[in-house]
């Protein structure tokens, strides 16, 4: 049998499915409990009372029958009310209808039980008066009206069992789900601090909890500190390399300064000049892991401002399109503006036209960069975010082209504050069009 269907009406927190899992087994046990013993139990005490009152009411419509007259039947019964507990009135007044309670499960037991031991009951009240059966029978000398106590056909509280049952139940619940929140609490705080890590934010974290709880907690922390190490150990590497490399070609290009003469010295200058640009995007590569600061809040339409200032500045036709103004997002801003200066860098290199916009709805905040460039096709663009990547067919090479660390940068920034990078088409510009989404 499928039970697919059922998982959308399952809770999907671990509060929730604890005390799903703690409660079904509570609520199942109470209700076989209510059905095989209570029901069960108490009918069968309900059908021995009440035989017992019919074997006595039905002595009394004996009486009542082998009597000349009524005064005779009158005085058989008179000294039979007090030792049997019974109130009897001959005749009664014929106008009994049967009534039953709506809530009380015995009561068609009890009615069912006396008419099936005593014969010619025309009525049985069981609810004008709770505490009283009153019931009428036919006899030769008019209807006879009887009461006596309710408790003699049935127990006087059938259910007192199962209202003690729950409000047993339902304190051991309450007990066992506090101290099941504090079992869940510290893998509730684990994956809080998981998903800042995801962020790039390193939140204090001290084990707690059972041990497994713990141990997962330990294999976290272990974790994070060889990724912080590697990060690290990557970025000194790279860092080294390119400081290395910046005093040869410094000497390089010293020297071809001094080549007045030399036919090829633009060209090689050139290539100079493209090394160092490549020194420069491996080393803003090797940084862009780095966990530079604490994430702050800023606004991100002055953060767009502020790239499109610098952009013109470094001679890029960037303009800005709309801006979501008002709004304050917690990010670290040098990583940020460092990954959306590399997107703009893109544009303006691939394209005549590149255009930033700041858009937030819902918990998303997005710079959306665009160009007017060729774009990149769509089975392609999976493969653009992977580092050193160059899809020079698609892209503009008489412009320069890079390593393919503008992407893998702009993404590896993204998904350190928990975000994503999304590759698509330019509606109105026709290149391509970048989304740096950081969540709110």
């Amino acid at each position: 049998m499928d039970f697919a269907f059922l998982k959308r009406y399952m809770p999907r927190g671990l509060y929730g499915r604890a005390v799903l899992i703690l409660l079904v087994p509570v609520i199942t046990v109470q209700l076989v409990v209510s059905v095989v013993f209570i029901q069960r139990h108490f009918n069968e005490i309900t059908r021995q009372m009440t035989g017992s009152v019919a074997r006595e009411l039905a002595y009394l419509a004996r009486q009542v029958e082998v009597a000349p007259d009524l005064v005779a039947a009158g005085a058989a019964l008179a000294p039979l009310e007090e030792p049997l507990g019974l109130k009897i009135v001959l005749p009664g007044t014929g106008a009994l209808a049967d009534r039953t309670r709506l809530f009380d499960f015995t009561d068609g037991l009890v009615a069912h039980s006396l008419r099936a031991g005593v014969e010619g009951i025309t009525a049985i009240d069981l609810a004008t008066e709770p505490r009283m059966v009153v019931l009428e029978l036919a006899t030769r000398h008019g209807p006879m009206q009887v009461s006596f106590s309710r408790a003699r056909v049935s127990a006087s509280n059938p259910h007192q069992l199962l209202v003690l049952m729950v409000a047993v139940s339902a304190l051991m619940t309450l007990v066992a789900f506090l101290f099941l929140r504090n079992q869940l609490r510290p893998i509730a705080r684990l994956g809080r601090v998981a998903e800042a890590f995801g962020r790039g934010q390193i939140l204090p974290y001290q084990l707690s909890g059972a041990t497994e709880v713990r141990a997962a907690g330990q294999a976290f922390l272990d974790m994070r500190a060889r990724i912080e190490r590697q990060i690290e150990q990557r970025t000194l590497m790279l860092s080294g390399v390119s400081h290395d490399l910046r005093t040869p070609l410094t000497r390089l290009r010293l020297g071809l300064s001094m080549l007045d003469d030399c036919p090829d010295r633009a060209e090689l200058e050139q290539d100079v000049a493209d090394m160092e640009r490549l020194v420069d995007e491996f080393l803003s590569f090797a940084r862009s892991d780095a966990l530079e600061g604490d994430p702050e809040p800023t606004d991100p339409a002055g953060l767009a401002c502020r790239l499109a200032e610098n952009a013109g500045r470094a001679g890029q036709a960037v303009e800005l399109g709309a801006l979501a103004r008002g709004e304050t997002v917690s990010l670290r801003p040098v990583p940020v503006m460092r990954a959306l200066e590399n997107l703009l860098g893109n544009a303006s290199r691939y394209g005549s036209q590149a255009r930033i916009s700041v858009k937030i709805a819902g918990n998303e905040c997005r710079f959306v960069v665009e160009d007017d460039g060729p774009g990149i096709a769509p089975e392609d663009r999976e493969q653009a975010l992977k580092p050193f990547a160059r899809l020079d067919v698609a892209r503009n090479q008489n412009k320069g082209g890079g390593v393919g660390l503008g992407l893998a940068i702009a993404h590896d920034v993204a998904r350190s504050h928990g975000g994503a990078l999304r590759l698509g088409d330019s509606a109105d510009l026709g290149g391509l069009r970048v989304e740096f989404v950081l969540p709110r």
